[in-house]
């Protein structure tokens, strides 16, 4: 994502209060300065800028260093538990016990407070403030569907679900939809109408799952059993499972003799492997690239997948690759069981005879169960490798996306530092445990990938607030008060100014040669109603103060803005603010309504 053209820098010092202070005299405005003015003026021996600021010219981009779990606890009936504390919780990582150094509860009444804050940001600039208000975005969820491997009555089943459970969308909720033939997709958006629309495309568009005709009729798990079994000579009879598909063919095709049958079943295991594969390896691929579309969405992030299932065969390095992808982006995959509650009859489907004789309906049977549960180990592994949770073996579909695609209605966000372990690139099992060891069920992410430690401070500088960007949570180490404004520079254009007011008081600086130093970074992106990237920019203001400045500035603080060009519409502002002395940070969102 390239930073927006329309950032510009300026530094502007704070209009001091208009009373006057107990024993001081009142403080005339100070005017705004650019990144090169110097002020005051200062001898010829000290330098003449105490304060610069410059675009660094960063592309924004989705690292991870502060680990955060979410967790989700349930007691025995399956009730969330609440009123639990920090104290309550245990986290190990790689089976080493770690300090819980951030700690949010996450419930209704949180997000409604995150919400009104941001709202506030908003003032009146050169023109009246804009009517109505635009919902914080608090999630995002990729509602992605299997229609690879979906079966003509499932895809309907969970179409007519996933309505429903749109309709129970909240107002900071966006929702966008894909399939993993990649034939199906909607944006993330908050319009119900047009998500429901599209739903009206989903339709099975697997080889595989629409040829139930063929002779003989060899599923990919099948073809996948027999190829492992080995396939026989011609003149040797082979395993059972083989000899009951030879006898499949025989019977749906009577005029062929038994070379025949036999000839028609190898040529279809080779051709079901290939086709098989070939869909495993693209519903793969959509997959990481629906994640890719969800990392760089700002806030919480989930991939709703409803699928039958299918058999993994040989692809075990590509399944473990998306659950890999969805850890280092702390993405959590919920995963529903399209089949719904599936029962195989005994003797196979009453309506169509069957001429098999009793040992082959027990052989065809066992068959049929290991390949049905086969089939769901890969939406387990999806699930639970990610902190999700998997809704299976219920035909109430409905309840299930409602249940996957819904907010808890209490959370807990633990969050640490790794403490002693190397920051290696490589992946660290975590656990999640209570204090007290009650019968409880705990949901939480099973590990994450270390980031690579770098040696470079504006290397680790980057890696943190690109973090705190793409994150939902406010971070208050240093004092930021965020404010926009907006001014009409066209029938159609908009000039937005965001307001970015810290206090010194509360920084740290390094004194050397008479000046008081420190770096303050601040990062802002604009993302529109939908949660997509719009523009961004970030910028460095180099403090090299004088004593007489640090007063001067604790009285009044300072405000650094950044103006953008945008179009009429609803936006939110991410930004993250980090100083270099102390390593404090501070993030806050804004949500701007640019009316026509």
């Amino acid at each position: 994502m390239r930073i927006g053209s329309g950032l510009t820098a300026a530094l502007f010092l704070a209009c001091a209060t208009s009373h006057t202070l107990s024993g001081q005299q009142p403080a005339s405005p100070t005017p705004s300065i650019d990144a090169t003015t110097t002020q005051p003026q200062k001898s010829e021996a000290e330098p003449k800028t105490e304060v610069s600021v410059q675009d660094t010219g960063t592309t924004f981009k989705l690292r991870v260093n502060l680990v955060q779990v979410h967790v989700i606890v349930r007691d025995s009936s399956g009730k969330l538990v609440e009123g639990l504390r920090k104290e309550d919780f245990q986290l190990y990582d790689g089976g080493k016990p770690q300090a819980i150094s951030t700690f949010s509860v996450e419930n209704a009444q949180s997000r409604k407070e995150r919400t009104e804050a941001a709202a506030k940001a908003q003032e009146s600039g050169g023109e009246s403030a804009a009517e109505g208000s635009v919902a914080l975005q608090e999630r995002f969820v990729a509602l992605t569907f299997d229609d690879v491997h979906l079966k003509m009555g499932d895809a309907v089943s969970v179409r007519v679900a996933a309505e429903r459970f749109l309709d129970v969308m909240s107002p900071g909720d966006r929702v966008g939809i894909f399939s993993t033939s990649g034939q199906l997709t909607q944006d993330f958006t908050g319009d119900k109408e047009a998500l429901k629309q599209k739903l009206l495309g989903l339709l099975p568009r697997g080889r595989l799952s629409s040829s139930t005709t063929e002779c003989p009729p060899i599923s990919y798990y099948m073809a996948d059993l027999l190829e492992k079994e080995g396939i026989p000579a011609h003149d040797e009879p082979g395993p059972p499972d083989f000899q009951l598909v030879v006898q499949d063919t025989l019977r749906c095709d009577p005029g062929i003799d038994l070379l025949t049958a036999r000839i028609l079943v190898e040529s279809a295991i080779r051709r079901v492997l290939d086709v098989g594969e070939a869909e495993n390896r693209d519903t793969f691929r959509q997959l990481e690239s629906v994640l890719r579309i969800l990392s760089a969405k700002p806030g919480e992030r989930t991939l709703l997948l409803a699928s039958p299932g299918f058999p993994l065969a040989r692809l075990y390095f590509e399944e473990s690759e998306v659950v890999d992808h969805a850890n280092r982006a702390n993405i959590v995959i919920n995963a529903l069981d399209a089949r719904g509650l599936y029962a195989l009859e005994p003797g196979g489907d009453i309506a169509q005879r069957s001429s098999d004789a009793p040992s082959t309906v027990g052989l065809k049977s066992s068959l049929q169960i290991a390949e049905e549960l086969d089939q769901q180990y890969v939406l387990m592994d999806f699930a639970y490798g990610t902190g999700g949770t998997f809704f299976h073996n219920s035909n109430d579909l409905e309840g299930g996306l409602k249940l996957l695609g819904s907010v808890a209605g209490v959370s807990y966000v633990l969050g640490f530092s790794p403490q002693n372990q190397k920051m290696d690139g490589k992946y660290h099992p975590l656990k999640v445990g209570l204090m007290e060891k009650q019968k409880y069920a705990i949901q939480a992410r099973r590990g994450y990938f270390a980031a690579q430690k770098a040696n470079d401070p504006t290397e680790i500088t980057k890696q943190e607030i690109q973090e705190a960007i793409f994150s939902q949570n406010e971070i208050d180490e240093l004092p930021l008060s965020l404010q926009t404004q907006y001014f009409k520079t066209g029938d159609t254009e908009s000039r937005l100014s965001v307001l970015s007011h810290l206090d010194v008081k509360r920084m740290q600086f390094h004194k050397a040669e008479g000046r008081n130093f420190n770096n303050v970074t601040v990062a802002t992106v604009i993302f529109d109603d939908n949660g997509k990237f719009i523009m961004g920019g970030e910028k460095l203001v180099k403090m090299r103060l004088l004593d007489s400045s640090i007063e001067r500035y604790g009285h009044t603080g300072f405000v650094v803005k950044s103006t953008f060009d945008l179009k009429p519409g609803k936006y939110m502002v991410r930004q993250v603010v980090r100083d270099s002395e102390g390593a404090q940070m501070a993030a806050q969102s804004a949500t701007v309504v640019i009316p026509n």
